[in-house]
């Protein structure tokens, strides 16, 4: 667990869980369970829930963020995971005929790797 502090008054979950978002360097995604890891006292379902409520214009690299399968979780073909496909293709990140990210290839290590 992480120790963060909130961006708004009060500190809330959904800030924290955005902190930690901010972390993952372009070219790289994270799972929502490792998110969710780092914020602590938080699940999966939460970050998601984050992620579907993030205000418009915070900086915030949302579509960084997949699930355990390397997928987007929107619907596919929806304009939201075409969105996200297309930031993350942008940043270098490759998708398999299966819609899918090698997560041993382009997966963030996380914040002990960032601070080796």
């Amino acid at each position: 667990m992480v120790s963060l502090e909130g961006s708004s008054p009060g500190g809330g979950l959904y800030d924290r869980i955005y902190q930690v978002v901010r972390l993952i360097p372009r070219g790289r995604v994270a799972i929502y369970g490792q998110i969710a890891a780092y914020v602590g006292r938080c699940t999966p379902r939460q970050v998601g829930y984050a992620m579907a409520a993030l205000p418009s214009g915070l900086d915030v690299p949302w579509h960084r963020v997949i699930n355990r399968e390397g997928r987007i979780s929107f619907p596919r073909n929806s304009s939201a995971a075409l969105e996200q496909s297309m930031l993350l293709q942008a940043e270098g990140v490759v998708f398999d005929e299966s819609e899918r990210v090698e997560l041993d290839d382009v997966g963030w290590a996380g914040l002990l790797a960032d601070s080796i």
